[in-house]
């Protein structure tokens, strides 16, 4: 018998900024049907359409750490570096992240941040 976290969307994930869309199943930290799974952040998760199992999932995204805006896990929208980031946040904070994420945010193009939502 399928949980009602697999058949039952709780709604629909939208990343804030590149509008990507998907229905989530679940929101938190252990999705369901895993046994040994715990996510390091609160995460938007769906069951993974691409097969059968019952314990395979997809995380969607996150809130980031800093401004709390919903981001999804793509690489042009947030990172994860201890805790979730979205791209404005990272590039505003760019001198407080190592080396390596600096030089791994140079190379990527991120959506420019919309004025009316500045990053604390």
């Amino acid at each position: 018998m399928a949980s009602e976290a697999e058949c039952c969307p709780l709604g629909v994930f939208k990343c804030q900024l590149c509008s990507v869309t998907a229905p989530y199943s679940y929101v938190g930290q252990k999705p369901p049907n895993t046994q040994a799974v715990v996510l390091l952040e609160e995460s938007y998760v769906m069951k993974d359409p691409f097969t059968s199992g019952t314990d395979r999932f997809l995380v969607l995204g996150s809130r980031c750490s800093l401004c709390s805006r919903l981001v999804c896990v793509g690489p042009e929208c947030s990172l994860f570096y201890s805790r979730r980031f979205c791209l404005p946040c990272v590039q505003d904070n760019i001198s407080a992240f190592p080396r390596e994420i600096q030089q791994d945010v140079e190379k990527r193009k991120g959506p420019k941040r919309p004025s009316s939502q500045p990053c604390p």
